[in-house]
């Protein structure tokens, strides 16, 4: 049986993952360039419109902090009752998206399938490909992982008869 420690670090791998990936979207809202042309291109690292500072930076941290938040939730095991199942449920499907982007992509990028590699540069594709797409990986992983985890350690509770 893990210790506490690896029991906390399992159950909180999607918080983290959020939590950090919210601080680098806000170190690039708030004008930080490493890593900005490699994520977004070279054209929205250098330009920064205001839609792609906000929506794009801003609007993504916020997603990203609110996630931090849900997957914490059910890594506690909240919640309980009719929003049980949808949070279940949202919690597998974003474990599946973020997987399957890092997943799609990635295999784009190394095929040539889909013109992915030919639209980016060398620069963008080999960050991605070492980086970016294993990152949204890990996220995909982790948000299962929790899914999973709230689905065993908190089954659902047998609705009283009516």
């Amino acid at each position: 049986m893990p210790g506490p420690t690896l029991k906390w670090w399992r159950l909180q791998t999607a918080f983290l993952w959020c939590v950090a990936f919210a601080a680098v979207h806000v170190y690039w809202a708030v004008g930080g360039n490493v890593g900005l042309a490699s994520a977004a291109g070279v054209d929205l690292a250098t330009r920064r419109p205001a839609l792609f500072v906000l929506v794009g930076l801003w609007g993504t941290a916020t997603l990203l902090l609110l996630g931090a938040g849900f997957s914490a939730g059910l890594a506690e095991g909240r919640p309980q009752g009719r929003l049980r199942r949808p949070a279940a449920a949202v919690g597998w499907l974003l474990g599946v998206i973020l997987l399957a982007r890092g997943i799609i992509l990635e295999l784009g990028l190394i095929t040539g399938a889909g013109g992915i590699a030919a639209s980016v540069g060398a620069a963008e594709t080999r960050w991605s490909l070492v980086l970016w797409n294993p990152w949204f990986a890990l996220g995909g992983v982790a948000f299962l992982v929790t899914a999973r985890r709230f689905g065993q350690r908190y089954p659902s509770r047998p609705s009283a008869p009516c």
